[in-house]
């Protein structure tokens, strides 16, 4: 059933930190900075399902793909596929630049996974562009990309299991995260609340323990 299928979303979120992906998916919490309007905004431009054709290119927009094997589910932005190669790329857009972490190649990958489900294709790259450098990046989607992508399915999939708020680590991705003063990185580092519990279970173990 597709309200059992992972959002597509939530991995680029977890990877980029856990506790703003359970903050987001499991808690509802979410606000609006400029940094997310922009990317609202951005999306908004190219969000328009419809389809374009030049010579042996088609283009796709919005085309909403899922994975039954990954129990996967996403839109992606942008979609070309090559007649004569028959060979599709799928196109992230993301309002910012490239960065050091794989958040966003993570979402890039898990599309292209759910592309070959449904078209029986092999993906070898895709590309990401990113406002801020008007430009697109070149994703290559091998073995390494896909090792990562299914690790941070499964994490994904134990995080929503779970239930549970991940420690806040606090460090230099905090400052552009629209949920800052929602989650408190700084405040909560040092959360022994999960000890505290766990001990007052240890307690209660110990008191209802038959005299020996």
């Amino acid at each position: 059933m597709e309200e059992d299928l992972l959002s597509i979303s939530a991995l680029q979120h977890y990877a980029y930190c856990p506790r703003q992906c359970a903050l987001i998916y499991l808690y509802d919490m979410w606000q609006e900075d400029f940094n997310t309007a922009l990317g609202t905004m951005l999306h908004d431009r190219v969000d328009h399902p419809g389809k374009d054709k030049r010579a042996f290119l088609q283009s796709i927009r919005s085309l909403k793909v899922s994975s039954s094997r990954l129990h996967l589910t996403g839109v992606i932005d942008l979609t070309e596929y090559d007649a004569k190669q028959n060979c599709y790329m799928p196109i992230e857009y993301k309002k910012g630049k490239p960065k050091q972490h794989r958040a966003d190649e993570i979402q890039l990958c898990a599309y292209a996974l759910c592309l070959e489900e449904s078209t029986h294709a092999t993906i070898s790259e895709g590309f990401i562009w990113y406002y801020e450098i008007r430009k697109r990046v070149k994703v290559i989607i091998d073995r390494e990309l896909r090792d990562l992508t299914l690790e941070t399915i499964e994490a994904v999939r134990k995080l929503f299991e779970s239930g549970l708020l991940p420690k806040a680590q606090p460090g230099p991705r905090c400052k552009g995260c629209s949920l800052l003063d929602v989650c408190a990185p700084a405040r909560y580092s040092n959360d022994w609340s999960e000890q505290y519990v766990q001990s007052l279970y240890a307690l209660e173990a110990t008191d209802t323990e038959p005299d020996t």
